[in-house]
């Protein structure tokens, strides 16, 4: 007897109803947000607006994610999906980091982005590409990748995101920035480097 099992899987569980909006003041703590009354529900539980607008990218990293997660968004509860717009300076990036519970599709809008991620071990491939405008790129949930402006203006992006609230975990910040302190000898081993040069880039974050 053949018995044949198939499998599918998602970041974010589907939903059981029409919608569920997510009540920000409920006294229910669940794994997500707990539903407003339907009664209440109203269009502008479904909308957002500022993604038209330029992020300012006067910061040490020249770039500014602008999200629409459910936090912006409360119509996007239980739905699986959400957005951003990335907003970079002149040779501007958004650093390393991870999306622990997202896929991210990405579309350049205007100028010229350098895309890449990071294979996990052992290989940690580098996989990369320079994208123009009108171009997709697509980065796999939960691994480290980047992006960088790599022409003289400008450059926008809009993602989407597999995940009513997909996280996310900037490397620099999260390895250099912990609070408390990972021990630095910690780091200094990790990194292969002198205890010093880790405090120097602790005392940045």
């Amino acid at each position: 007897m053949l018995i044949t099992c198939s499998f599918s899987s998602a970041s974010d569980s589907s939903p059981l109803q029409d919608f569920c909006v997510a009540d920000r003041n409920g006294p229910v703590l669940v794994n997500g947000l707990a539903c407003k009354d339907e009664k209440l529900v109203k269009a502008d539980d479904f909308f957002f607006s500022g993604l038209h607008l330029m992020g300012n990218t006067s910061n040490a990293v020249g770039s500014l994610v602008t999200p629409v997660t459910v936090a912006q968004l409360p119509g996007l509860n239980t739905l699986g999906i959400s957005m951003a717009r990335i907003d970079f300076a002149p040779w501007g990036i958004n650093p390393p980091h991870t999306h622990p519970r997202a896929t991210e599709i990405l579309t350049v809008i205007e100028g010229r982005i350098q895309v890449g991620f990071i294979t996990s071990n052992p290989e940690n491939r580098l996989i990369n590409k320079v994208l123009q405008k009108g171009d997709v790129f697509v980065f796999p949930e939960g691994l480290i990748h980047f992006q960088r402006n790599v022409g003289h203006g400008n450059a926008i992006a809009i993602v989407g995101l597999s995940s009513q609230n997909p996280g996310v975990i900037t490397i620099a910040n999260a390895v250099f920035g912990a609070k408390p302190d990972i021990p630095n000898d910690l780091l200094a081993k990790a990194f292969q480097v002198d205890v010093k040069v880790v405090n120097q880039i602790q005392s940045k974050f």
